[in-house]
């Protein structure tokens, strides 16, 4: 499983619309990746984070990898969502997008990809998951008198696609 992370959007989940200085945004990305390269670690899957570069950004793309995260850095006049719709349209479906905007979501469930908001991902990051525990999403479809008939009752494509990437997360 990959995943392609709007980045800016992720640091930002549950945090008040503040400017940071220049070293305060450094650290924060830091300590972003520190958070993804654990959870690369325990669930082994690719990770790709994408930062907007389009005020303050380099005349080129900027790629590099650090703690087994692909990090991108959008060149000066391009915004990181114009990377992301790039990057699920070369990798092609069976992606998971980790993102809260509106526009990049949809681009990528049409390109055949699965949205995941970043307050969500947030939450599963934030809460380990044990090999024993069973999802959330599981223990809702097991209540007793609780019992799903008739097409009108059945998940959306879009909808078992996020399900199923929210299972592997």
């Amino acid at each position: 499983m990959d995943l392609i992370i709007d980045g800016y959007n992720l640091l930002h989940v549950g945090r008040l619309p503040m400017a940071l200085s220049a070293e305060d945004l450094q650290r924060e990305r830091e300590r972003l990746v520190e958070e993804l390269s654990s959870y690369r670690q325990a669930r082994s899957c690719g990770i790709t984070v994408v930062f907007d570069g389009w005020k303050t950004g380099w005349a080129v793309e900027k790629k590099e990898r650090r703690k087994g995260i692909d990090l991108i850095f959008s060149q000066l006049g391009e915004k990181a969502d114009d990377v992301i719709k790039r990057l699920v349209k070369d990798k092609g479906p069976g992606k998971v997008v980790i993102t809260s905007d509106r526009d990049v979501a949809r681009y990528a469930e049409r390109m055949g990809a699965a949205v995941i908001p970043s307050e969500q991902f947030r939450e599963r990051m934030d809460r380990p998951f044990a090999a024993g525990e069973k999802d959330i999403d599981e223990e809702e479809d097991e209540q007793p008198g609780f019992k799903r008939k008739g097409p009108s009752r059945r998940l959306s494509k879009k909808e078992k696609r996020a399900k199923a990437a929210l299972k592997k997360l």
